[in-house]
């Protein structure tokens, strides 16, 4: 990314006028475990800065990263300092680099080192005399999730994890939560141990999307739309999350773990959870929680899992002009691995609003192009007073939002061909953020920072949700695991040839956005 341009002079404190992230955290700071990955470097530490940039944090906010490189806190600094040159969305001043960087600090040790634990907590109550950080801490565990236990437990045996009467202690935890129900629970009971519920965060990304908080805003501040958004109307509901990328470089991470478990679980159940749900009697989080746990409840799984689900793995074959590997091929994955980059799953909801309704999930690597999307598909009309030719090219109706990359809302409905002849096909009226407001929107991390800083969770799932959705994951993992091996499909292509007789059982056919 190019390097963000520098403003000297320019005042850093909010603008009043600036309604994107309007609350300002309280005295407090940030603790980061890993940070001398990939997430800190491109996330974490430029978020940090965007919010001091707005204003949004206090002007003693302290920032201290935890790893077991031989840094001194001044290379810590220039680490920080590079990743908020070339990923910060923000202009670069001066001004709000020295007000950052006065509160950084780093220390050095491994995750089962007390000394190091014991070296961060003085650290802790230094930066609390000196910042003015009032004893109110967010550690945020980038970190494997084999390792959350062992941080967890030196975080409660140097007494960090306890905070003192009138001040906090958080701790944010990164997907995945667990790779099944059983871990997950297991997870969930050694973090409750150490923090309370209402002080664990845990992260996903996807829900600070200005684009899937404005699922709440399209059907619930609209009358158009949630009238039609029921079984007398919809046919069936896509939600699709597809990368271009490859899995290079990731055998340590993503062998083992799948397109399923790492997209399908959090990210997509999440999507649907927002698309499916009741309207909550207010968008406090116990509110929102309550209706998409209610949602998550009513989910029930094809008794077929062969016929209606599908899974891949990509080959070899051409993608933005340049010819990529197989999965297989990719460094450091085994040759025989059976771990799918490609998943499609059926669902369906077991109440009034949406039976008869599928709702179908798919993910998956190496695909067309880049694009997340949820789309609402509805029924043809019930008549078409036309002949039957000069209705024959149209399609269903669609209501698709645009997650990611070019963010917005795209009608498809039919419209008369210009002519005399009465001939109907399908138009799109499109709502894209960029062209209607002026106001560029946060990075999710920005957003979900600011809301661990302030306490509030509307954005993050509690254990309930993430037990819900792995009880709907596994029997399909696990039903994968005792039937051979994934499709194969090109690079560069849109999946398997299964998922597509997946959707023609149904009578469907999958969008090619």
């Amino acid at each position: 990314m190019s390097p963000a341009k520098v403003e000297a002079g320019h005042n850093p404190l909010r603008d009043p006028r600036d309604r994107r992230l309007p609350r300002i955290a309280g005295p407090s700071g940030l603790v980061i475990f890993g940070v001398t990955g990939d997430l800190a470097r491109k996330k974490l530490m430029p978020a940090v800065y965007d919010l001091t940039n707005r204003g949004l944090l206090p002007p003693g906010f302290a920032l201290t990263g935890f790893a077991r490189r031989d840094w001194e806190t001044q290379d810590f600094a220039q680490v920080v300092h590079d990743a908020v040159r070339e990923n910060a969305r923000t202009p670069f001043r001066e001004s709000t680099w020295r007000q950052l960087s006065e509160g950084l600090r780093f220390v050095q040790g491994t995750f089962d080192d007390p000394a190091a634990f014991e070296t961060l907590r003085s650290t802790v109550e230094d930066l609390d005399a000196r910042r003015g950080t009032a004893g109110n801490h967010a550690f945020y565990l980038s970190v494997p999730p084999s390792a959350f236990p062992l941080v967890c437990e030196q975080l409660s045996r140097s007494g960090l994890s306890q905070p003192r009467e009138g001040t906090w202690r958080r701790v944010v935890i990164e997907k995945p939560f667990g790779h099944d129900l059983a871990s997950a629970r297991e997870l969930n009971s050694i973090v409750s141990r150490v923090f309370r519920p209402d002080d664990i965060f845990r992260i996903d990304h996807y829900l600070g999307k200005e684009t899937v908080q404005n699922i709440l805003a399209l059907r619930f501040a609209n009358q158009l739309f949630e009238p039609i958004w029921n079984s007398n109307y919809v046919d069936h509901v896509q939600i699709t999350m597809a990368e271009d990328i490859g899995l290079g470089g990731r055998a340590g991470y993503y062998d083992g773990i799948g397109a399923a478990r790492d997209v399908i679980q959090n990210h997509l159940l999440q999507l649907f959870a927002l698309t499916a749900m009741e309207e909550p009697v207010s968008f406090d989080p116990a509110a929102l929680r309550a209706e998409k746990t209610k949602v998550l409840s009513a989910v029930r799984l094809p008794r077929d899992l062969g016929r209606h689900t599908a899974r891949g793995q990509y080959a070899a074959g051409w993608q933005g002009g340049e010819r990529v590997v197989g999965y297989l091929e990719e460094e450091g994955f085994s040759k025989d691995s059976t771990t799918e980059t490609f998943a499609a799953i059926r669902l369906d909801v077991d109440t009034r609003r949406w039976a008869g309704v599928p709702f179908y999930l798919r993910t998956g690597k190496r695909l067309g192009r880049r694009v997340t999307e949820i789309a609402v598909v509805f029924k043809k009309a019930p008549h078409l007073p036309f002949e039957s030719t000069a209705a024959e090219e149209l399609g269903k109706n669609a209501l698709v939002i645009r997650v990611q990359p070019d963010e917005g809302v795209t009608l498809r409905f039919g419209a008369k061909v210009p002519g005399t002849a009465m001939e109907v096909r399908d138009v799109t009226m499109d709502f894209g953020y960029g062209h209607a407001f002026t106001e560029s929107s946060p990075e999710a991390y920005e957003r979900l920072i600011l809301d661990v800083l302030l306490g509030d969770p509307p954005l993050f799932p509690q254990h309930e949700e993430v037990e819900l959705s792995w009880k709907i994951l596994d029997p399909i993992t696990s039903y994968w695991a005792s039937h051979g091996k994934p499709d194969t499909y090109r690079a560069g292509t849109w999946g398997p040839a299964s998922a597509d007789a997946m959707m023609a059982r149904d009578g469907r056919s999958w969008r090619r956005p």
